[in-house]
């Protein structure tokens, strides 16, 4: 009787194909959409963790209070001030940045200029590729000498080979290129370190970037568990440094690793919970839209239930038939849904869209989840053709 009643229904759901199809194209978008979610919410907790790699958990960031209300007395010579006052700080180093137009013979690109102190590479965890990085010398001396990320020599250089030595013109100055470094896949701030143009920060600061680019001093602190106390170390003496009065606010900003990685992880977070809130409707729809052909099916039916109750077939075995039928919807809907589901990140990685990474959380909560649409919103309509009176069934036309 069992295998009779899945015979029956599956020729029930081939009989109407373009309704059965109809019927599960809500379940189809609805699951593919949750395993994109899924995806996408991936992809951006790896951009987070691939965007902080290069921050020690015990790195605190101090930056420029900057806007059309706001100004800020940070300087890079803050950096030794820090390291000076502040015993629970190990190391600092100060960074100036401003994006520029960059050229190379008849090449041009704009990109982020980056004036460092030669501490800053081995703080960032930033290795060499080709050349040697900036040194100390370099930062006394004031030389025009820049190291390039991978994007610049990428975009800039059709010969890729025979930079070092070569000379760009940055604001109008020649600068000459001593090195090259791995790419990272890493930003400081909103800009890639990948597409930066690295400079000795006294040189910069004088000769390219002048007093109005942005200033920020990366600092360590001697131990995880000390971050509050550096971070108010820093507070106090960079507040001394500026010459702030109580009723002053302070004109910097700081923020640690854990505060900036927790709030990036908390935005991919909610973006997810958005998005999965997003197909978690469309999957409702889908289910009424069956509940809606099942109540079709049962009454066009009528007539084939009255005699299926007629010779004996029980309440149970008519429950079995057109619930399994919703089932069977829902199923078939979801592993199609998966199959469009996962087309997802190949294409997004194929074309660069987004940043995206398959994870089979997005495919089980997806079936799951229709599976269980077909069990709700079919049991209803199920019940009802289950409950007909076989003689009333009978009359019908």
């Amino acid at each position: 009787m069992k295998l009779e009643i899945i015979r029956m229904s599956f020729e029930s759901l081939l009989a109407n194909k373009t309704r059965s199809f109809l019927s599960m194209l809500g379940i189809i978008i609805g699951v593919s959409t949750v395993i994109a979610v899924f995806a996408i919410g991936q992809g951006a907790q790896q951009a987070v963790d691939e965007q902080f790699q290069g921050l020690s958990a015990n790195s605190i960031i101090v930056m420029q209070m900057k806007g059309k209300t706001e100004s800020s007395n940070l300087k890079t010579a803050d950096s030794e001030v820090i390291v000076e006052n502040c015993s629970h700080i190990s190391e600092a180093t100060a960074i100036i940045q401003e994006s520029m137009a960059v050229s190379f013979e008849s090449e041009e690109g704009s990109f982020s200029i980056s004036g460092v102190e030669d501490n800053y590479f081995e703080m960032s965890s930033i290795e060499i590729d080709k050349g040697v990085l900036i040194s100390a010398e370099d930062i006394e001396g004031g030389e025009k000498v820049a190291v390039l990320g991978s994007g610049v020599v990428e975009e800039l250089f059709k010969n890729t080979d025979e930079i070092i030595g070569k000379n760009i013109k940055i604001n109008s100055k020649t600068i000459e290129i001593i090195g090259t470094i791995k790419e990272t896949g890493r930003s400081m701030g909103k800009n890639s370190l990948d597409d930066t143009i690295f400079l000795p920060n006294t040189m910069a600061e004088k000769s390219i970037l002048g007093s109005k680019a942005f200033i920020m001093i990366f600092t360590i602190a001697d131990d995880v568990e000390n971050i509050e106390i550096a971070s108010e170390e820093i507070v106090s003496a960079l507040r001394d440094e500026h010459n702030l009065k109580d009723s002053q606010a302070d004109d910097f900003r700081i923020m640690d690793a854990g505060a900036m990685v927790g709030a990036a992880q908390d935005s991919a977070e909610l973006m997810t919970i958005l998005l999965t809130s997003v197909a978690a409707i469309v999957l409702l729809v889908s289910g009424i839209g069956i509940m809606n052909v099942m109540f079709v099916t049962v009454a066009e039916r009528t007539k084939e239930i009255g005699i299926a109750k007629a010779i004996g077939g029980k309440q149970g075995d008519i429950l079995g038939q057109f619930l399994l039928e919703s089932i069977m919807l829902s199923m078939l809907g979801g592993l199609l849904g998966i199959g469009l589901g996962s087309l997802i990140v190949p294409v997004f990685s194929k074309f660069d869209i987004m940043t995206v990474a398959f994870s089979w959380t997005g495919p089980i909560i997806g079936f799951g989840f229709s599976v269980l649409v077909g069990v709700l919103f079919g049991f209803y309509p199920a019940l009802k053709a289950s409950r007909l009176d076989p003689v009333d069934a009978l009359r019908s036309e």
